[in-house]
């Protein structure tokens, strides 16, 4: 199977994944300030397993990353714990 599409859908505040044209999933975002909640990741079902999950937080948190002066507060614990399982992402996070 293809890598997903990944799309920042800013209207729904999420991260969108697309597989084949369908969407696959979903990482859903609130920011306030200079902090961005990660509260919620979505794969559908017939694409668990398929790596959605991981293309879309590595995706989300590139392009915090990438906006510049922003950290993160994975309340997602998916998020979380593709964080301790990549601590090159840990700088991002948002200490309180």
């Amino acid at each position: 199977m293809a890598e997903p599409t990944i799309t920042d859908n800013t209207a729904e505040h999420r991260y969108e994944a697309h597989l084949d044209g369908e969407l696959a999933g979903y990482l859903v975002y609130e920011q306030d300030g200079e902090v961005v909640d990660l509260p919620h990741t979505k794969v559908f079902s017939q694409y668990e397993g398929k790596g959605v999950a991981g293309a879309l937080v590595r995706h989300g948190l590139d392009d915090i990353r990438a906006r510049g002066g922003l950290t993160v507060t994975p309340t997602c614990p998916y998020v979380e714990k593709w964080i301790q399982r990549h601590p090159d992402y840990a700088d991002l996070v948002h200490q309180a």
